[in-house]
């Protein structure tokens, strides 16, 4: 999966799951261009709460996260992340990429929500 915007690029491998290629639009041209994120290092979030630096997690992983993501919202009493409205972002940018590959592929925007009425 790869997520391409007007500031840069992010890509995604299911092959590589510990891997994120991030690319900055904003990077000198001498030094443009993709880099490799290894994200199994305790720096990262949810890779210092299991083994040492360097050993992969896996697809189950994910689902321990968001239980445990799920549970610390509700002890701590706030909104679980995400939320309905960032679900909702998510198929606006969907929505978009459906229009664009019916119109050619081209630039797209996605619609942006609207302010709630007071």
């Amino acid at each position: 999966m790869e997520v391409n915007g007007s500031a840069g690029s992010l890509a995604f491998d299911f092959e590589a799951m510990n891997e994120l290629w991030f690319h900055d639009r904003t990077d000198e041209p001498a030094a443009a261009g993709f880099r490799r994120i290894l994200v199994t290092e305790p720096e990262h979030p949810y890779a210092g709460a299991w083994w040492p630096a360097g050993h992969g997690l896996g697809y189950e992983h994910a689902f321990t996260h968001q239980v445990a993501d799920l549970l610390t919202a509700i002890a701590d009493g706030t909104d679980p992340a995400p939320s309905f409205e960032d679900g909702l972002q998510v198929q606006r940018v969907l929505e978009a990429v459906a229009r664009s590959a019916a119109s050619g592929s081209g630039w797209t925007p996605v619609e942006q929500p609207q302010p709630a009425a007071t």
